[in-house]
């Protein structure tokens, strides 16, 4: 007895050093090192400048519902103006949302989120907030295709309002369109105020369609004019179609 005590005081202190290397090796094996992460977390916290892994997740809960916010609120003043637009018209128009827009198409077609059901048909005027944006070409029961101003195959008969200097405008695949004018000298300039004509056969006469950038009087084969569509087709969210 005597001698085993001798022995473990000796090398009790050792022995109780490696079991407890080795249950902590073991604990943190199990753990994957759980347990030190936490304590080294708990430790340091009091010293860490920065924001816990929690603050950061609250932090961005907060920053996203204060961006959907803003979202939502930008998209109700858009549509209060809309309203008040299609409010200003003597007729009566039909509210739709573009619900389809091809990258490769962005300045020809978009799909409105709204059909035949809601009495739109092929032919109808589409206006956004600012002028004129296309003519529907194509319908279902739940959606309709526009063809826009913008898109190079379009033509819209156009007019200088100061002036009545006539001419025809087609897209060119961007906020800009080009107009070219019926007269070899027509009274045109930087400014000026242009829209539908009373000779075009799509569109009723005196739609708002932008206004002149620069011009080229020496064109050929005739004057033409580079124009800034009023309408801003690239933003536009909602439409309204109106009966030719």
């Amino acid at each position: 007895m005597y001698i085993l005590r001798r022995w473990w005081e000796r090398h009790g202190v050792a022995i109780a050093l490696v079991g407890a290397t080795l249950s902590a090796a073991w604990l943190l094996r199990q753990t994957q090192g759980a347990v030190i992460l936490e304590s080294y977390q708990l430790l340091t916290r009091p010293f860490t400048l920065g924001p816990t892994p929690e603050e950061h997740l609250t932090n961005a809960r907060v920053l996203e519902l204060q961006e959907q916010l803003v979202e939502l609120e930008s998209q109700n003043q858009k549509l209060k103006d809309l309203l008040g637009y299609v409010e200003a018209q003597k007729k009566q128009g039909i509210v739709a949302p573009i619900v389809g827009r091809s990258a490769d198409h962005w300045w020809q077609q978009v799909t409105l989120g709204r059909g035949s059901k809601d009495g739109i048909k092929v032919g109808f005027i589409v206006m956004g907030h600012g002028g004129l944006v296309g003519r529907v070409v194509s319908v279902t029961p739940n959606s309709s295709r526009v063809l826009l101003i913008s898109d190079p195959t379009s033509k819209v008969g156009a007019v200088i309002s100061r002036s009545r200097s006539m001419g025809l405008i087609r897209g060119q695949g961007s906020n800009r369109a080009v107009m070219q004018f019926f007269d070899k000298v027509p009274d045109v300039r930087s400014g000026d105020v242009v829209s539908t004509s009373p000779v075009s056969q799509l569109f009723p006469s005196g739609l708002p369609l932008g206004r002149v950038e620069s011009v080229n009087l020496e064109k050929s084969p005739a004057p033409e004019a580079i124009i800034e569509l009023t309408a801003p087709i690239s933003y536009l969210e909602w439409l309204v179609t109106y009966p030719e």
